[in-house]
C-alpha cells in the first residue's frame, strides 16, 4: 500500500520532556532511518506515549531537537506522521465511510476511500454508522487512516490494542509493507507486534 519514497531519517538528540512538574524523560537520543522501526518499551509512566505524542507535535518538549533529515522542508514533522494513539478519534453518527473521509480531508491526502476498508476488513459495513462499531472494529477503522494517505512516518501507541489475531496478522503485514516500501515506524509496545528485527529503546530505569 505504501509507495516508494526518498531516505528519510528521523533523528531525536537529547530529549528532555517534563509533565506536570515531573520529568518523564530526560538526555534521549535515537535515529530510525528509512525502511526503519523503533520498538519504544518500558513500565507504566515511562514515558512512551508521551515521546509518540511529542513526535507527533501534540507534547511540547523542555529539551533537545527533533528533525526528520530529507523530508519535506515546506511541512511540519507532524504533517509527515501518522499518529495511532489509544483514543480511536471516530464520530459516532457517521458512517465507516464517512469517517475515513473526514479524515482523509483533514490530513490533506486524495487516497482512495473503499480500497483502506477493504484492507482492514470494513468495507462490507461501510454504510453503517461507527457507534455500531466493536472496538476492535473501531481499531481497523482508525489503522485504514495509515494506508488512506500516505505519509513517511507512523507513531504508533499500542497498536494491536482491541485487535484478535487475525487483525494483529494483518497490521503486521501492513507494517511490514510500510516498511518495504520505505516509510519508517515508531513503536509504543507491551509486546511483540509482529516487527522481527526491529529495533529497540527502553524507557524508564532499565533504559
Amino acid at each position: 500500500m505504501s509507495s516508494n519514497r526518498r531516505p528519510t531519517r528521523l533523528v531525536a538528540s537529547e530529549l528532555a520532556c517534563v509533565r506536570g512538574g515531573r520529568a518523564v524523560f530526560s538526555a534521549l537520543s535515537f535515529a530510525v532511518g528509512t525502511g526503519e522501526a523503533l520498538l519504544v518499551s518500558g513500565p507504566n509512566g515511562a514515558g512512551k506515549s508521551s515521546l509518540l505524542r511529542a513526535v507527533a507535535g501534540l507534547v511540547r518538549l523542555t529539551g533537545g531537537k527533533l528533525a526528520l533529515e530529507d523530508g519535506d522542508a515546506e511541512l511540519t514533522l507532524g504533517e509527515q506522521a501518522h499518529y495511532l494513539g489509544h483514543q480511536d478519534a471516530l464520530k459516532p453518527s457517521l458512517t465507516v465511510a464517512e469517517n475515513l473521509e473526514f479524515w482523509t480531508r483533514y490530513l490533506d491526502g486524495g487516497g482512495a476511500i473503499a480500497p483502506a476498508l477493504d484492507v482492514v476488513g470494513l468495507g462490507g459495513i461501510a454504510h453503517l454508522p461507527a457507534a455500531y462499531l466493536s472496538a476492535g472494529q473501531r481499531r481497523r477503522l482508525s489503522i485504514a487512516r495509515l494506508i488512506a494517505v500516505a505519509r513517511p512516518l507512523w507513531l504508533l501507541d499500542e497498536p494491536t490494542s482491541a485487535l484478535d489475531s487475525a487483525a494483529q496478522t494483518m497490521l503486521a503485514t501492513l507494517m511490514r509493507d510500510h516498511l518495504a516500501g520505505g516509510g519508517m515506524i515508531l513503536a509504543a509496545t507491551h509486546g511483540p507486534i509482529g516487527l522481527d528485527g526491529a529495533k529497540e529503546l527502553r524507557l524508564g530505569s532499565a533504559r
